[in-house]
């Protein structure tokens, strides 16, 4: 069974994104001045072709007929083709009345060039006499001139979609009645060609009646457009408007300078058909080629976020399994010593209470670590209070004891007695040491030569600078760009966020961090801290034990 369109209600085509369609959004100021320039353009050409150019005798090119028609016939069906697929979204009747009118227009050309004395037979084709094709060509701009006139009225009368089921019956069904509509007109104006009142003596001269059905036509356009302005125009309607002012101008062209066909008006009509057949072509295409380009713009936006918050995933569980790896590893090894010390013979209680202090420590540490990075994303300030420096690297170096000796890595961390406290978090300006003196670590763990790690700190332009040296393999000078990135490493086992997370943090300490330059051997990560004021002033600073 074929799937049914699910009913919305009616309220639905002023939903924003049809907004975005031709036949719904409202024509721009740019827009307008545009469609007012094409109509001066028009009429400067009809005075032109009226005027100096009436003199010339253009030679009889019967084989412009049938090029100029195929011409008219594939941009009107085009054109059908894409405001049927706007009525497949608006679903108005408005949108569908247009439709069928274009699709009638690309229809009626062909029996108008079959009939058209001269193209394939003297008289025409299908048993037609000389007045066929003018009565087709009237039916052709006359008829367009009506269902221009029909879309503007019913442009406020709803949607289809209460209805049909499916957004395809409306659309046959109106293809359906414009082809029978199209055969009946040329069934009639065929068959009864001598019955017609004459609009032509021959093949080239005009009748006094043409005049009549000249008059009629234009008066249809002149309807047309005054029904589209005063119904509120869209981008559509203000080039349809532009589409009947061509129309009206084609007309007169026949007539004017000289009164037939394959004169210098005649064929200049025939361009400006073909230019009425092409505006809105070129202005659906015009919205096609836009909206296509906004569509990419939107779906690459939408990847970029999805993307963005997948590393921004991927970095808060990175940063979480960085921060806390540093604490557990510690409670494992205190209680791993705690262990040992009560299964001891003769078990030492006070050295498995010690380590179980540290266990506790540890996991206050953590518990730390976590709200500390909490803050971070949440973009919170937590309290700053006066940090003293030689503490905060008293306290990282005795975390990573353990692994000082494992290495066989020998300090450099002189107390700097002259140092004033910092403004900041300790819990956080504890990791940046922390995962400095780590990445440190690291760099000289496999290294050959002396393993020296040197945390130095100094009174510098009215700033505290910290500096932590290593004497490891150093940073290649391509890596230095990205190393600040998240999830950037050069470790066969790293996760990539320790330098982020230190640039993080001193960044939201007003500080920065960067790489010492032109250093030979080892790396040397330098940042700056703003020293705080009660201490500059000769305020005792007391610091908390870790």
């Amino acid at each position: 069974m074929p799937q049914k369109d699910v009913p919305v209600p009616e309220s639905a085509s002023g939903a924003p994104e049809q907004k975005l369609l031709l036949s719904s959004l409202p024509p721009s100021a740019a827009q307008k001045r545009l469609a007012l320039a094409v109509v001066f353009f028009l009429v400067a050409a009809f005075f032109i072709t009226v005027g100096p150019l009436s003199l010339l005798q253009p030679p009889r090119v019967t084989d412009f007929v049938p090029a100029y028609a195929a011409a008219i016939f594939g941009n009107n069906l085009i054109t059908a083709v894409l405001l049927f697929a706007q009525f497949s979204i608006l679903r108005t009747w408005a949108v569908l009345v247009i439709s069928s009118g274009y699709f009638f227009t690309a229809l009626i050309v062909i029996p108008w060039m079959l009939t058209f004395p001269g193209a394939f037979a003297p008289e025409g084709l299908l048993d037609a006499g000389l007045r066929s094709s003018t009565w087709l060509y009237m039916l052709w701009h006359s008829g367009f001139s009506l269902f221009v006139i029909v879309y503007a009225l019913m442009k406020h009368a709803g949607t289809a979609k209460q209805t049909w089921t499916t957004s395809h019956y409306p659309v046959v069904i109106s293809s359906v009645a414009v082809i029978a509509l199209v055969g009946l007109a040329t069934f009639l104006v065929t068959a009864n060609a001598m019955s017609l009142p004459a609009l032509t003596h021959n093949i080239d001269e005009l009748a006094p009646d043409w005049k009549y059905a000249a008059g009629f036509t234009v008066l249809m356009s002149v309807i047309a457009i005054v029904t589209l302005w005063i119904r509120q125009p869209s981008v559509l309607d203000l080039w349809l408007m532009v589409v009947m002012c061509s129309y009206v101008i084609e007309v007169l062209l026949i007539r004017f300078p000289v009164p037939g066909r394959f004169t210098v008006g005649w064929y200049a009509g025939r361009v400006f058909g073909l230019l009425s057949g092409s505006l809105v072509l070129i202005v659906l295409l015009y919205e096609i080629t836009t909206l296509y380009s906004r569509l990419l713009h939107a779906v690459l936006t939408q990847r970029r976020e999805h993307e963005a918050r997948l590393m921004t995933g991927n970095a808060v569980a990175a940063m979480i399994a960085h921060e806390v790896k540093q604490p557990l590893a510690g409670m494992v090894m205190s209680a791993s010593a705690g262990l040992r010390w009560l299964d001891r013979a003769a078990p030492d209680l006070g050295e498995a209470k010690a380590a179980l202090k540290r266990v506790t420590a540890d996991g206050h540490r953590a518990g730390a670590v976590i709200d500390s990075i909490r803050s971070l994303f949440k973009g919170e300030v937590k309290s700053r209070t006066p940090c003293d420096m030689n503490r905060l690297i008293e306290d990282a170096l005795f975390f990573l004891h353990g692994d000082l000796q494992k290495h066989r890595i020998t300090v450099d961390a002189p107390s700097n007695a002259r140092l004033p406290a910092v403004t900041g978090e300790a819990i956080q300006l504890r990791q940046v040491l922390l995962n400095l003196m780590t990445n440190a670590i690291d760099s000289m763990a496999t290294s050959a030569g002396p393993r020296i790690l040197a945390v130095h700190t100094a009174l510098q332009d009215g700033e505290v600078l910290v500096s932590v040296a290593d004497t490891g393999a150093g940073i290649a000078p391509k890596d230095i760009e990205g190393m600040f990135n998240p999830l950037f490493t050069t470790k066969p086992m790293g996760m990539g966020m320790g330098l982020s997370i230190c640039r993080s943090i001193l960044d939201s300490h007003d500080s920065r961090l960067w790489v010492a330059p032109n250093i030979p051997h080892g790396a040397v990560f330098q940042f700056v801290l703003q020293p705080d004021a009660a201490s500059a002033a000769g305020t005792p600073i007391t610091t908390e034990p870790a």
